[in-house]
Order: C-alpha cells, then sequence, then structure tokens
C-alpha cells in the first residue's frame, strides 16, 4: 500500500461518519478505532512470527512474552467486527478490557466515547466506520512504522481543518513544530517535556529530529500534560503509532495539578517546549501566589490571562546547567504592562531570556494574530550573555489561502539566524540584532521587536502594540460570542 492509498482509506474512514457526527468530533471516533485495528493486526503479524520461530513448542505462556499488548479472549478487531447487533455495545466491552488487560500502555489511550450511544452514533456509521478500516492490514508487513506515522499526522491536519478555530486545542502546524524543535536541537538521552502537549506533535517532532540527525532516539526520554482526555488520548496513541513505546503522557491541569513530578517538587528538563492556549482565562490565579513548587517566584499574572503562568512553569522545570524553553506567544505578552509587566521586568532581570523571534501572521487555525517564539535558558552562551538576541522573521512565509505557511528554506533561514546571530549573508530577508540588556531597560522592559529592529519611533511602536492589543481583544471576545452562543444552544436556545 502506498502513503496515499493508506491516506485516502483512512479518510474514507472518518468520512463514513459524516451526517450523524460533526466534522470537529471525528477524531474522537476515528483514533480509537484506526488504534485498535493496529493492536488487533500487530498481534496477529507477531502471532505468525511466533509460530514460524516455535512451531508446536509455542505456548501460551511464551508467546505472552513477544506480544506488545495483550488481548484478552474475545476482545480481538474479528469479534467486533463479527458483531452486527449493538456493536456499539461491544466495542465499548472491548475496549475497556483491553485497558484492564494492559494498565501500564492503554490505560485512558482510548478516551470516553460512549461507544453503544446509537443516538451520538448510530448503528449504520458505526458498521461503515468499521468496514473501512477492516478492508486495510496495518501490521509491519502491510505499511511500516513511518507510513503510519505519516498518515495519523494527515489525519490530524485533516481533522485541524474541520474542527476550524477549535484546531488549537490540540494541533499545531507541523511546519511551526518543525521550526522550534529544530531551534532547541534535543539531543539522544535528554529529558523532553510539553506541559500542553495537545496531540503530541512536539514530542513526535523531537524523535523524528533526533533520528534525522544519526541519533539513538530511543533513548530520549519523552513527558506531556494535556487537561483534556480526548486530546491525551490521541497523544498517547500519536507516540505509539511513530513507534514510540516509552513515554509519558499524564492527563490533568498542568497549573492547578502538575502530573510531571519528582517526588514532592517538578520534575525538571533538558527540553521544555510548548504552544500553550492563548490569553487563557480562569486559570488559577487565585492559587498561584502560595504555589508550593514556587512557580510564582516572579510574581502572579493576571486573572484573565494565563500566558506569562505559562511561561513561568515552563522556566521552573528548567534543568539548572542545560535546561532550554521554546515556547508561542503571542506579541502582547512582549509589551502588556500591569502584572505582566512586572513579571517581564523579573524574568529579564535573572537574564533567562535568549531570545525572540517573530514568526509570519495567521500561521494557526485557532487565531491570526501575531505570534513569537521566546526562547529560554538556564545558561546562554557567553557572548548572549546579559542581551537578548531579536529576530523579525514575518518575511518567511509561504502565501496560503486560508493559512500561510514556512517552507524548509524558510525554516532553515531562521534557524540559522537564531544559532549564528546571521541572516545568512543578509538574502533571508529577516531583520535581526543582539540587544544588550541596558538598552531594554531603557525601553522600560518592553520586548516589541520593532523598537529593537526598525529604529521606529517610541509613538511608531506604541500605535504597533496598540493594533496588536486590539487584535487580540477582538479575537478573545469573538471566541468569548461562540462559546455562549454553544451553551445556549446546548440549553435549547434557538437564534
Amino acid at each position: 500500500m502506498t502513503q496515499s492509498q493508506l491516506e485516502s482509506t483512512l479518510w474514507a474512514a472518518a468520512n463514513a461518519l459524516r451526517g450523524p457526527v460533526d466534522p470537529g468530533d471525528f477524531k474522537a471516533y476515528v483514533f480509537p478505532v484506526m488504534f485498535f485495528k493496529w493492536i488487533s493486526d500487530n498481534w496477529d503479524y507477531e502471532h505468525r512470527l511466533a509460530v514460524e520461530q516455535f512451531g508446536d513448542a509455542l505456548t501460551p505462556e511464551v508467546e505472552e512474552d513477544l506480544h506488545a499488548f495483550s488481548i484478552p479472549e474475545g476482545c480481538h478487531w474479528a469479534d467486533v467486527i463479527g458483531t452486527s447487533q449493538l456493536t456499539g455495545v461491544k466495542l465499548a466491552e472491548v475496549i475497556k478490557r483491553l485497558e484492564e488487560d494492559n494498565p501500564d500502555t492503554l490505560r485512558g489511550v482510548f478516551g470516553d466515547v460512549q461507544w453503544g450511544n446509537t443516538d451520538r452514533l448510530p448503528q449504520t456509521a458505526l458498521m461503515n466506520l468499521l468496514s473501512t478500516f477492516h478492508g486495510v492490514r496495518l501490521d509491519p508487513e502491510s505499511v511500516n512504522g513511518d507510513m503510519l506515522g505519516s498518515a495519523y499526522e494527515y489525519l490530524l491536519r485533516e481533522f485541524a481543518e474541520a474542527s476550524g478555530k477549535k484546531a488549537g486545542e490540540f494541533f499545531t502546524p507541523r511546519h511551526v513544530v518543525h521550526l522550534l524543535v529544530k531551534i532547541l536541537d534535543p539531543q539522544p538521552t535528554e529529558t523532553i517535556a510539553d506541559p500542553a502537549c495537545g496531540s503530541g506533535g512536539m514530542l513526535v517532532e523531537t524523535v523524528t529530529a533526533v533520528k534525522a540527525a544519526g541519533g539513538q532516539h530511543r533513548s530520549l526520554q519523552l513527558h506531556g500534560q494535556e487537561v483534556n482526555l480526548t486530546t491525551s488520548a490521541i497523544a498517547k496513541m500519536n507516540l505509539y503509532l511513530h513507534g514510540v513505546e516509552d513515554f509519558n503522557i499524564a492527563r490533568g491541569d498542568t497549573f492547578g495539578e502538575p502530573k510531571l513530578k519528582d517526588g514532592d517538587d517538578l520534575q525538571k528538563f533538558d527540553v521544555v517546549i510548548a504552544n500553550p492556549p492563548f490569553s487563557l482565562q480562569n486559570w488559577g490565579a487565585d492559587t498561584w501566589a502560595s504555589d508550593p513548587f514556587g512557580r510564582s517566584k516572579y510574581g502572579v499574572p493576571p486573572a484573565k490571562n494565563g500566558d506569562w503562568a505559562w511561561i513561568e512553569h515552563m522556566i521552573t522545570i528548567m534543568k539548572p546547567e542545560t535546561g532550554r524553553v521554546g515556547v508561542i506567544m503571542p506579541h502582547g505578552t512582549l509589551f502588556r504592562g500591569g502584572k505582566e509587566a512586572a513579571i517581564r521586568q523579573a524574568v529579564l532581570r535573572d537574564n533567562l531570556l535568549e531570545a525572540v523571534i517573530g514568526l509570519p501572521n495567521n500561521l494557526f487555525y485557532s487565531t491570526s494574530i501575531p505570534v513569537a517564539i521566546l526562547v529560554f535558558r538556564t545558561k546562554k552562551p557567553a557572548e548572549r550573555d546579559g542581551k537578548v538576541l531579536f529576530i523579525d522573521a514575518t518575511e518567511r512565509f509561504v502565501a496560503g489561502k486560508n493559512q500561510n505557511t514556512m517552507s524548509d528554506a524558510d525554516i532553515e533561514i531562521i534557524d540559522a539566524a537564531y544559532k549564528n546571530g546571521l541572516d545568512l549573508d543578509g538574502e533571508g530577508g529577516l531583520g535581526l540584532r543582539l540587544v544588550d540588556l541596558s538598552e531594554i531597560e531603557g525601553n522600560g522592559f518592553d520586548l516589541n521587536i520593532g523598537r529593537y529592529l526598525r529604529n521606529e519611533t517610541i509613538a511608531e511602536a506604541n500605535v504597533e502594540e496598540a493594533l496588536i492589543a486590539y487584535k487580540e481583544s477582538r479575537e478573545l471576545l469573538a471566541a468569548a460570542e461562540e462559546t455562549l452562543a454553544e451553551k445556549l444552544k446546548a440549553a435549547g436556545y434557538d437564534f
């Protein structure tokens, strides 16, 4: 099977749900079924190998150790596809037993879909979904790991397209992830954490990057936390389908209930990477001042905007010698006043911020506002000590109909600018400058990129800030209106 044939088959499976299931919810149904089929097909493949190797000497006890996952009696794909009535009830029972029989690997992987609820998922729609997958084998003889992983990413991208702005809750465009991972340059044996891991794309990309560099990716230690149950399940499946077996994806609120811990303290990591939800409201400001893990060292962000809370959390979990953070943030984080200004000043005085990289507009499904990559290090290179590198990469993009993208050449140029402080002989279309902290202090610790690269007057910079702040406010208001409309609709109001 070719890559395109596999992707076409998987997309056909998703389309089997069209009508009774909202496209934004396809992922909650398609991925668990795909994963179940993959487990069953791999079990059959491993069984064939065991029979070839042991012949008549093969016993259930011997074979048990040869399988990646245990499949209890009556819980194989064939048992579900052969159930013509109440198939959803059978599937729910099978999933529950699979998780119970593989508590260390499969608990929570399948999400919380009510498979037996025929009002949400009619019998005909479920059978169409199962039938589409039944026609394809997902074992290593039919599709290799890279194909399967790529197909999974293809589905994620398609589901993100169908989900619109809600896609930002689980999906970061691959080219943005590629750039961020390239900048942080993860190494074999390092510990990697994403405290807002979504569908696990950042963690998968670290594996891809290490493999591409010829390193041993299996020695990477991958950790993630995600508050949404369905999305955290998707992340686990994503890693398994990319051939990663040893990882830790925890479900829970990173602020109120951090799960990546070492005893009573937060675990420390070499690389901390994230694209957290922008301007998160009601994130837990009321308890931040007394945070037992010391994450409020630099101050308490506003209750209606958790951007700097994410940064404080990520800074806190950097390792003391090798720690580095790469986080995507809206531009307002760079210049907003009040509590955020005080935190920004404290972090800058602590000499942790290494770089501010302004990205092109309209790269994300969830927002069109300007965003930047902020890079922090516990120990900056000597030539950047007491300084911050500013890069304006807003012109490095390929225009698209609905969204812009960054090409491989764009990514290479931005990465080279960050690592070498050079604009590739001035032909990269970038603006960049290494700025002393004393100059930033003179600007009131304002990090607006335009202040340092375009020689704007303060008045002009303030206009830029105001426009960005206005755009952010408009998008927040639109999101709030959308949420209110959904709640009213759920309550039975028709308008």
